[in-house]
């Protein structure tokens, strides 16, 4: 019988170029549940250009205000007790776009992809970058006699797992956010669980049957982004980066073990259908976008015949 095989897969990463012409939901007004933006047009985005009338709003959500242990404590900031730029403690300040630079007034990071029309953190708990984690789980489309879907130009239909976000209701990728001391594989392993598959109600046992299980699955992800986030809660001294890894399941036969039910933060969760047009959460789209052209438009070979159900030779 066939096995969860993996097929490795040259990625190209997003440059930071790219990533700068997507700085654009980073400036969504009003911010999501506080107040309007000041107004950035696109020319004025890099912190490098100058601007002598912007007068950024300053918002930090209570949530955030109330120091709960995820969020930085500001008199630690104001009394220099914070290094940035490093492993500070347990937390990771390091950024993957490079060093950032600090306010010279203020003495805060200051987001490396320009102004936002905010200052303060927003909803995000760090200032400078705030690490996510983000699980593109895929597979084919099939019949229920196994053959592979393909849509009108004879392609084969791509899903991947998505949640719909409670906040907004807009459909993204379950991630989330890389806690102090946690690797990126263990968030991609728990957000997944806790997300799609609502493994925070199980019992300790089905957790622990969860979770061997994800770490077959995830052992084989192909990283297809490292970087800054086009993200509505970034500000001009917070801001999101993510590593987006994609778990591919070429026969369907290892996501079939598992039964997809929202919970934390998931309003709902489905396999969602890949199309060039897609529209998800912050910048969700581009990295599925990206493992689209990838598996499904530039694959060399076609597939592989492990996907179509077919017995590999030893």
């Amino acid at each position: 019988s066939t096995a969860c095989f993996h097929f490795p897969l040259v990625w190209f990463f997003l440059s930071p170029k790219l990533m700068a012409f997507l700085h654009v939901k980073a400036r969504t007004s009003p911010y999501q549940g506080g107040p309007a933006r000041s107004s950035v047009p696109d020319d004025k985005v890099p912190f490098s250009v100058p601007f002598p009338e912007y007068a950024p709003v300053e918002y930090t959500a209570p949530p955030v205000a109330a120091q709960p242990v995820w969020a930085d404590v500001p008199a630690k900031i104001s009394a220099g007790e914070v290094q940035w730029h490093q492993i500070d403690g347990k937390v990771d300040r390091r950024s993957f776009q490079g060093k950032y630079a600090l306010d010279p007034k203020s003495k805060l990071p200051l987001n490396p992809l320009g102004r936002t029309g905010m200052t303060g953190r927003g909803l995000l708990g760090r200032f400078g970058p705030n690490h996510a984690a983000d699980p593109i789980v895929t597979k084919w489309r099939r019949f229920s006699n196994g053959e592979i879907v393909r849509d009108s130009n004879g392609l084969p239909i791509l899903e991947f797992v998505s949640i719909q976000r409670k906040d907004t209701g807009e459909w993204a990728i379950p991630g989330g956010m890389v806690e102090p001391g946690d690797t990126v594989s263990l968030t991609l392993k728990k957000e997944f669980g806790e997300e799609a598959l609502n493994s925070l109600e199980a019992s300790e046992d089905e957790k622990e049957t969860i979770m061997a299980n994800l770490g077959k699955l995830f052992t084989h992800g192909d990283e297809i982004y490292k970087g800054y986030v086009d993200d509505p809660r970034n500000t001009d001294n917070a801001w999101m980066e993510t590593v987006a890894v994609n778990i591919h399941d070429p026969t369907g036969e290892c996501f079939d073990k598992f039964q997809l039910k929202a919970g934390d933060d998931a309003k709902a969760v489905q396999w969602k259908e890949i199309t060039p047009d897609i529209q998800l959460y912050a910048s969700h789209a581009a990295f599925i976008k990206t493992v689209y052209e990838r598996r499904v438009i530039n694959r060399p070979h076609g597939l592989a015949a492990a996907e179509v159900g077919l017995s590999l030779g030893n």
